[in-house]
C-alpha cells in the first residue's frame, strides 16, 4: 500500500514539469505563447529617437600585383580556395576495357571552377610556339616584311583569245579597247552666261560660253563672249580658238588666236593663258593677248559655286580687264580699263539646265572712262539679269 501511494505522488509531481517541455520533434512546431504588451508610459516630453550608429565600410583589400615567375620548372599548383578540403577532383581512371567518359562539369556551386592542367606537369601549352613569322597583326613587324626595291614584273603577254583567234587578229580589237578606256575623245558645249539684262533706259543681252573636243590631255577649245542691245545691235563680240594641254590634274595651259569683231576696227590677237580650278574650288582663268598692231591686253576672271542646297547655287563672279597702253580706237585705256562684279542665284532643274536671276555691276576706269564720256557712253551701270546656265 505504501508503494502505491509513493508511485502516485511521483506521477503527480512529474506531470507539471512534462507540460513545460518544448516538444521539438521533427515536423512538430508548437505555437509561441503570446507575450503581454507593455503598458505605454505617459510622459510630457516626447521620446528622443536614438540615432543609429554610423556603419563603417569594410576596407576592400587591394590585390597585390603578381610577381613575375622565375625561370625553371613550374611548381605544382596549390589547392584552390574554391575546392573543399578532402575532395579529390581529379578524374578517375577508366576501367580496363571501357571507353573513358567525358569529364563532368563541376559548376554546381557558384565560384567552383575546375582547373585541369592543359599539359603534363602544368607547363604552358604555348611555350614552344614560334611567333616570329606572324606579320598579320599590327605592330608585329620583322625584317622579312620590309618592302623591297626590285622592279615590277612585266605585264603578261599571253592572252587567252590569241590561242583561239590568233595574235594578229586580236591586235586591232585590243588597240581599240585601250583607246576607248584611256584616251577616248569627248566633247562638251557650255554657256555659263546666257542672260537678258534690264538696265536703266535700255534692255540688253550677254553671252559667255565655250566648247571643247579631245581627250583628257589634249583638247581643241573654242570660246566666245559678247554683249549688245536689242535695238542697237551687238556692241562687242570675240571668238577664241585655242589648243589646250593639261599640265596637272587641275590646270590647263592654252594657246591660240582671238578675233574681235566689235567695238571699233576688227583686231586679231595671239593668245596664251591658263584655266583651271584653284584651291577651295574657285574656277579661274587668266590670259594675255598681243594684237597684230602690237597692243598688249590682259584678262583675269573667276567665279565660285556656293551650294545652298543640292539644287540651289549662289555664284559670285568677277572679271577684270587690263591694257599695257592706250588704244583709243577701241576705247581702251592703260592699266585697269574696266571691271565687272556679279552675283547670280540659280536653280538646277537638271544638272544640264539651270535658270538663274541676279545682279551685275560694271565700271570703266581711268582713260577708258574718259574715252566713254567722249563718245557719250555710260561709265557705270547696274543691271538686273535673268538667264540660263546650260551645258551638253
Amino acid at each position: 500500500m505504501k508503494f502505491l501511494l509513493a508511485s502516485a505522488a511521483a506521477i503527480a509531481i512529474a506531470s507539471p514539469a512534462a507540460a513545460q517541455m518544448d516538444m521539438n520533434m521533427p515536423g512538430m512546431q508548437m505555437p509561441a505563447r503570446p507575450v503581454a504588451k507593455p503598458k505605454p508610459v505617459l510622459s510630457r516630453r516626447p521620446a528622443v529617437k536614438p540615432k543609429p550608429a554610423p556603419r563603417k565600410r569594410a576596407a576592400t583589400p587591394r590585390r597585390a600585383r603578381p610577381a613575375a615567375p622565375a625561370p625553371g620548372p613550374v611548381p605544382k599548383p596549390a589547392a584552390s580556395a574554391d575546392t573543399m578540403p578532402g575532395m579529390d577532383m581529379s578524374p578517375a581512371a577508366p576501367a580496363p576495357g571501357t571507353t573513358p567518359a567525358s569529364e563532368p562539369s563541376m559548376s554546381l556551386m557558384p565560384g567552383m571552377e575546375m582547373a585541369t592542367p592543359s599539359s603534363p606537369g602544368g607547363a604552358d601549352p604555348h611555350a614552344d610556339h614560334e611567333m616570329s613569322g606572324m606579320t598579320g597583326m599590327p605592330g608585329m613587324e620583322t625584317p622579312d616584311s620590309e618592302v623591297g626595291d626590285a622592279p615590277a614584273p612585266p605585264p603578261p603577254a599571253d592572252h587567252a583569245a590569241d590561242a583561239v583567234f590568233g595574235a594578229g587578229q586580236m591586235a586591232g580589237p585590243r588597240k581599240m579597247l585601250r583607246h576607248e578606256n584611256g584616251g577616248m575623245p569627248a566633247y562638251s558645249v557650255s554657256f555659263n552666261l546666257a542672260e537678258f539684262r534690264v538696265q536703266k533706259g535700255k534692255d540688253a543681252y550677254r553671252w559667255d560660253g565655250e566648247g571643247w573636243f579631245g581627250g583628257d590631255i589634249d583638247r581643241l577649245v573654242v570660246k566666245s563672249e559678247g554683249e549688245g542691245e536689242f535695238r542697237g545691235g551687238i556692241e562687242s563680240a570675240e571668238v577664241q580658238a585655242l589648243y589646250s594641254r593639261a599640265i596637272d590634274p587641275w590646270f590647263n595651259l592654252q594657246a591660240g588666236v582671238r578675233q574681235d569683231f566689235r567695238p571699233g576696227p576688227a583686231r586679231t590677237y595671239a593668245t596664251i593663258g591658263i584655266e583651271g580650278i584653284a584651291p577651295y574650288w574657285f574656277e579661274v582663268e587668266g590670259a594675255l593677248f598681243l594684237s597684230d598692231k602690237g597692243d598688249l591686253l590682259g584678262r583675269l576672271e573667276g567665279y565660285y559655286d556656293q551650294r545652298i542646297t543640292q539644287k540651289l547655287i549662289l555664284q559670285p563672279r568677277a572679271e577684270l580687264n587690263f591694257a599695257a597702253q592706250n588704244v583709243p580706237a577701241n576705247g581702251i585705256g592703260s592699266g585697269l580699263s574696266d571691271a565687272e562684279l556679279g552675283l547670280r542665284l540659280r536653280y538646277e532643274i537638271k544638272r544640264e539646265f539651270a535658270p538663274y536671276i541676279g545682279v551685275s555691276w560694271e565700271r570703266k576706269v581711268g582713260d577708258s572712262a574718259r574715252f566713254a564720256r567722249a563718245r557719250g557712253d555710260r561709265v557705270e551701270s547696274t543691271s538686273l539679269v535673268v538667264g540660263i546656265r546650260t551645258w551638253f
